[in-house]
Formats: structure tokens, C-alpha cells, sequence
């Protein structure tokens, strides 16, 4: 059972979210580090220099909350985990799995014209977008029908 369940991750946002966080926290740790030399008569001191730091790491892994959208589907359901929240469904409540034009995510497409985005089925990643939604509508029609 478990070969029939897909999961599907962003790839783009994924190296661009782990690029900009060890970005942010190289950043904020040099100007931390140079914070105790300047000229300006203002007196930074260790605590401060520390708090830079600290805020560079706190930046850098609000950055990476965006590698955390996934999508894992099987024969009974859709598990559908963007940033913040997750949600799970039964192929029954989800009409369609859809990917509007100009849309930049896939969505599940929910009775009383309801929808919930599908952030990690992203349309920078082209193929891989593709190939997720046609599994996923794959995966729909055969527990559908």
C-alpha cells in the first residue's frame, strides 16, 4: 500500500528558501560582528551584537517555513500541507484538482465553491507541476469512479 502513496514538494522555492536563509544568517552575523567597531560614538555592546545575530537566524527560518508546503495522496485521500496549515481529505469531498490559468498553485476544488491551494504543486516548477497534478487527478478518477 504504501508504493501507491505520491508525494509532491515545491523545487524552486525550496533552493531559493535555503539559499536567502544561509543569505540572511551570514548577513546578520557579519554585521553583527561589526556592530562593536564603529565610528559613529554610538556603543554597541556584546548583548547587541548577539541579538543581530540571533535575529538573522529567526529571519532565515521564517524563510524556510516556505520549503514546507507537500502534498501526499493515496487511494483514499489527499493530505494537502502548505506553510501554516494542513488539511486532509477524502477523495469524495474534493470535485476536481484543478490549476487555473495564471494561478501560481494548483488547488483542490471543494464542494459550495470552495477551494483549498495546493502550494507545494507550484507553477515555476513546469514538469513537476505537471506530473503532480495528473497523478493527483490520476489518483481522484480512479477513487471517483
Amino acid at each position: 500500500m504504501a508504493a501507491d502513496v505520491i508525494e509532491f514538494r515545491p523545487k524552486r522555492i525550496r533552493v531559493v528558501a535555503w539559499a536567502s536563509a544561509v543569505f540572511l544568517v551570514a548577513v546578520f552575523t557579519v554585521v553583527g560582528l561589526l556592530l562593536g567597531d564603529t565610528p559613529t560614538g554610538v556603543i554597541f555592546r556584546v548583548s547587541d551584537q548577539v541579538a543581530m545575530v540571533c535575529l538573522g537566524v529567526l529571519l532565515a527560518c521564517g524563510m524556510l517555513l516556505l520549503t514546507r508546503p507537500r502534498v501526499r495522496a493515496d487511494a483514499e485521500g489527499v493530505e494537502v500541507r502548505n506553510v501554516v496549515t494542513a488539511h486532509r481529505f477524502t477523495w469524495q469531498q474534493v470535485l476536481h484538482v484543478s490549476f487555473p490559468d495564471g494561478a501560481s498553485w494548483a488547488r483542490l476544488e471543494l464542494p459550495d465553491d470552495e477551494y483549498v491551494s495546493i502550494m507545494a504543486v507550484q507553477a515555476v516548477d513546469r514538469d513537476h507541476a505537471v506530473a503532480a497534478v495528473r497523478a493527483l487527478r490520476d489518483l481522484h478518477r480512479s477513487a471517483t469512479t
